[in-house]
């Protein structure tokens, strides 16, 4: 995933287009805080899972802010905070469709053994350990917890 971003971060540069090279090097800063950080705790570089829920984290982000710049009237912003958002969607693996998500939860609520609403923590960590980077967990939450309240 690392080759992935610095070649994105290349490319980008060899086109100007400066949306993508800020938000490309803003993802570089990141996986790099977190290696600065892994090293001083002992522990191994990012893994790729890791640079997925620092992607997904800063999609969340972006999109929260876009939001709020939306309600607060500056349409720019938001618009700028939509291109990040585009630019880190595309190093993200392939996003999970509702139906996948939705089987995927109907799995690990079989698999896991699931039974009420005290075993959503559960399910979820599941989730988060197989899926990682391929879907919103807030909307997996919300899918988790309807299945298991029926």
């Amino acid at each position: 995933m690392r080759d992935a971003i610095q070649a994105a971060l290349k490319e980008a540069q060899k086109t100007q287009d400066k949306t993508r090279i800020s938000t490309l090097r803003l993802i570089c800063a990141a996986v790099k805080d977190r290696d600065i950080a892994n090293r001083s705790a002992g522990k191994d570089p990012v893994s790729d899972e890791e640079i997925s829920e620092i992607l997904t984290k800063m999609m969340k982000q972006r999109r929260e802010s876009a939001a709020a710049y939306e309600q607060a009237g500056r349409l720019d912003l938001a618009e700028q905070e939509r291109r990040e958002s585009a630019v880190i969607l595309e190093l993200l693996p392939k996003q999970m469709c509702e139906e996948e998500v939705e089987k995927a939860c109907q799995t690990v609520i079989k698999e896991t053994g699931a039974e009420g609403l005290r075993d959503v923590g559960k399910c979820m960590s599941t989730l988060k350990k197989r899926f990682a980077g391929q879907m919103d967990f807030s909307k997996a939450s919300g899918v988790v917890k309807s299945i298991l309240q029926q």
